[in-house]
């Protein structure tokens, strides 16, 4: 199984940009489905993008396309979520997700097996 540990949270003004990584362990991360969502109090756990396998398709929540762009370092078996335009309504934990199965529903939470921990992002208006 796959390890996953996101980092590069943080408090930043509205307007800014974070790029967020995950870094994996335990398994070669291009040989999974590997996601970010985010989760902000009181809400569900929301989709906002993936990455598919060694071939590297991505895919974008519409809410969020165009400020975010998902990467992965295959050298460095670490996944990033570069954020731009950062507005108060991101402030949320986001989370890094893989799974080894496939599935065309890549926007489901319930459809990925492996998590990490999630790391803070907080903007400021």
């Amino acid at each position: 199984q796959v390890q996953l540990v996101e980092s590069g949270g943080g408090l930043v003004q509205a307007g800014g940009s974070l790029r967020l990584s995950c870094a994996a362990s335990g398994r070669t991360l291009s040989s999974y489905r590997a996601g970010w969502f985010r989760q902000a109090p009181g809400q569900e756990r929301e989709f906002l993008a993936a990455i598919i396998r060694s071939a590297g398709s991505t895919y974008y929540a519409d809410s969020v396309k165009g400020r975010l762009t998902i990467s992965r370092d295959n050298a460095k078996n670490t996944m990033y979520l570069q954020i731009d335009s950062l507005e108060p309504e991101d402030t949320a934990d986001y989370y890094c997700a893989a799974t080894p199965y496939y599935s065309d529903k890549v926007d489901r939470a319930s459809e990925y097996i492996y998590w990490g921990q999630g790391t803070q992002v907080t903007v400021s208006s």
